[in-house]
């Protein structure tokens, strides 16, 4: 008998994903019917993206579990139609895609390398920056996002901190929990990476009263989650002097707003929310995998707890 498996992300993306989706399922076995275009009654699996055509599923009386595309929950935990479960993307792509973009940022940073990039005069004789040993990056997030960024950066040699809603345990890391901890790493980290949820708990947990918190002259970097930051705080953070450069992916209204104050900001940098995609190709192999153990009544990978919001 074959599963019947809905695609329900981004049309434009339906062919990759055929051809893709196709491929991990029959490698593993499994005999599927994989359409964006089946009687919801059918339906055994969900392939869902926020940005897809799926927003009520309550006709979905079959589905076994709705399998997210996204990393990110925020869009779709809070639907009262959802009653399936629902899983999250955590895949090597994604994981791989995020530790090079904030390895990258981090090692900017740290390097000065905008001084020279966008220099508008002839510069020299200016002092070598400190060693990597010798510089404290914080991560406020250890999921599979950020305890990899963590361990990436701590292979640089730098000193990493971290934070977490629990207690976690990450080789080479120094990690904490709670307001004490957070207040701990705040005050230590050079460099601040954000890789938490967006929760209604960590919404504006950066605000002015964190940036006071932080060491004058401190970066951040948000490839996390826009609402994590109260934006009219970090704009007057940056204008003061206490937070030296905002790099930022992510935002409350996407695509940034034209007029918005970050563009034309000289100590903000805005990228727009590339710093990790969902790639097919391997995307694929998660979701593959996780219709395989419903098949085979086997607990789901990357489950979503929606009574935390991730």
């Amino acid at each position: 008998m074959s599963v019947k498996v809905l695609y329900a992300g981004n049309p434009a993306q339906w062919p990759v994903y055929d051809a893709e989706l196709s491929g991990a399922l029959a490698d593993l076995g499994i005999t599927a019917h994989l359409s964006p275009d089946i009687a919801a009654t059918d339906v055994d699996y969900i392939v869902y993206a926020p940005n897809g055509p799926v927003q009520d599923f309550t006709p979905f009386t079959r589905a076994k579990a709705v399998l997210g595309l996204w990393a990110g929950v925020e869009k779709v935990v809070g639907n009262p139609s959802l009653t399936q479960p629902y899983t999250r993307m955590v895949d090597d792509g994604l994981t791989e895609g995020m530790t090079e973009w904030v390895t990258g940022h981090v090692l900017r940073h740290h390097l000065g390398m905008d001084t020279y990039i966008h220099r508008t005069q002839p510069i020299w004789n200016c002092p070598a920056p400190p060693l990597a040993r010798d510089r404290t990056v914080g991560v406020l997030g250890l999921g599979a996002l950020g305890a990899t960024a963590a361990q990436a950066l701590r292979a640089l040699n730098f000193n990493v901190v971290g934070w977490s809603r629990t207690p976690k345990q990450i080789d080479g890391v120094e990690s904490f929990s709670g307001e004490a901890g957070l207040q701990t790493v705040l005050g230590c980290a050079d460099i601040l990476v954000l890789l938490l949820p967006a929760t209604a708990q960590t919404k504006n947990l950066l605000n002015a009263v964190r940036f006071a918190q932080m060491p004058k002259g401190a970066v951040i970097i948000n490839p996390g989650r826009g609402p994590l930051i109260d934006d009219v705080a970090l704009l007057a953070a940056l204008d003061a002097g206490q937070i030296g450069h905002a790099t930022l992916d992510v935002f409350r209204v996407e695509p940034l707003p034209d007029d918005h104050p970050y563009w034309a900001h000289p100590n903000v940098t805005v990228t727009p929310h590339i710093a990790s995609d969902t790639r097919p190709a391997t995307a694929a192999r998660v979701i593959a995998e996780n219709i395989r153990r419903g098949e085979a009544d086997e607990p789901f990978l990357h489950l979503v707890d929606r009574a935390v919001g991730y």
